[in-house]
């Protein structure tokens, strides 16, 4: 019954070694998806501030403005 119990503790310590270095490694990936999400709302709010400092086109020019100015 000794061994019984030696090897089920084995085997719960091994569940929770290889459970621990899951979670390190999901933790990792969760701190490198923060950086990038952190990097992209700032390109986006850099992208945003440009178009507000744009100046204002209209958004439907006739080909007839665009004629050349020989005619």
């Amino acid at each position: 019954m000794d061994d019984r119990i030696e090897a089920r503790l084995t085997e719960l310590e091994i569940k929770a070694s290889y459970s621990e270095d899951l979670l390190d490694r999901l933790n990792e990936v969760v701190v490198r998806q923060q950086a990038q999400i952190e990097a992209l709302q700032r390109a986006l709010s850099a992208l945003h501030e440009q178009v507000l400092a744009a100046p204002q086109q209209p958004a439907f020019r006739s080909l007839r403005d665009e004629l050349p100015p020989h005619y």
